[in-house]
């Protein structure tokens, strides 16, 4: 059994697969597990770089996050947003949003902590049987947006293959950007609506909860689009578009950009997740809201839908 992709869909499938005492590899293409729970370390600190944060509503998940709180990895962070519009700022009320100290990753690294994951692991193609990587296994997850597990399919796998063409994911960046010093009102998070290049800034130092004069801006998908190519080419644009946004003084110290071509799903092919005659399975929020809480529900989900196909349990 072989689940491709080490985000949170990824290693809850894989997780439910351990337990009923399943063989399983994970196999995952970067240095690090968490997908786009991706945090990455300025200054030996992190910083979110993937999801700003994740909410709770649902109770198992809420189980999951009751034991990241009791290892120190999660906190109750904000309730409440502001928002930059045409209206001016105004405070926007909401549902408790959580935050990790050590970067949303640590609670993927948390999750996989004995699990059996290969990093730096890149895998070529999925051929029926299914074969991965000229290895005939039981079956096999692509834990990934849809366009990234598609180049991996071969079209001959074709209820696979469709379930992938039908997703729809929109691009963004964000921008890690360090100041001198803390220099904007208090805020925590904001949605700016309305904005060419702004979506969401967030006070990177608040929800850490450490202090530390660093944001971090998420860009418009428009934005995005024009500068995937050469994503570092946008820092100085973004840095501008956040300055002027809290009205900063001092430039920043250091800007960092991430590319995300595939940040949000805009569309899917429905359901909990995806699994075939073929035995392939496809897990991730694209099969629900664009949240961690149902990407972590959509692996869980196709890892018990696997327990019982494989062992008829």
């Amino acid at each position: 059994m072989v689940v491709v992709g080490a985000g949170i869909a990824g290693v809850a499938c894989a997780t439910e697969l351990v337990r009923a005492g399943i063989p399983v590899e994970i196999r995952e293409r970067a240095r690090v597990v968490g997908g786009r729970m991706a945090s990455r370390r300025f200054d030996d600190r992190p910083a979110d770089t993937g999801a700003a944060y994740f909410t709770v509503d649902d109770p198992d998940f809420a189980e999951v996050v009751a034991g990241w709180r009791a290892a120190g990895l999660a906190r109750e962070w904000t309730d409440t947003f502001v928002a930059y519009g045409a209206d001016g700022r105004r405070e926007v009320p909401g549902p408790m949003r959580w935050a990790a100290p050590r970067g949303l990753r640590s609670l993927v690294e948390h999750l996989a902590r004995e699990l059996p994951v290969t990093v730096n692991r890149l895998v070529l193609g999925v051929e029926p049987g299914p074969v991965v990587d000229g290895r005939p296994c039981e079956a096999a997850v692509l834990a990934m947006p849809g366009p990234q597990a598609g180049l991996l399919l071969d079209p001959a796998l074709a209820a696979a293959t469709r379930a992938t063409q039908v997703q729809r994911w929109s691009p963004s960046l964000a921008g890690v950007l360090r100041f001198p010093t803390r220099h904007w009102a208090t805020f925590r998070g904001a949605f700016v609506n309305d904005h060419p290049l702004l979506s969401v800034v967030c006070d990177d130092g608040d929800r850490r909860g450490d202090g530390a004069p660093v944001l971090v801006a998420h860009t418009t998908p428009g934005f995005a689009a024009g500068h995937l190519a050469q994503p570092t080419g946008a820092g100085p644009a973004i840095e501008e578009a956040v300055r002027d946004l809290l009205g900063l003084p001092e430039p920043a110290e250091h800007v960092h950009v991430h590319r995300w071509t595939y940040a949000t799903p805009t569309a899917g092919p429905g359901g909990a997740y995806h699994l075939d005659a073929d035995g392939i399975g496809l897990a991730g929020d694209v099969f629900g809201k664009p949240r961690v809480q149902s990407a972590w529900r959509s692996g869980r989900d196709l890892g018990r839908a696997l327990v019982t196909r494989l062992r008829g349990v």
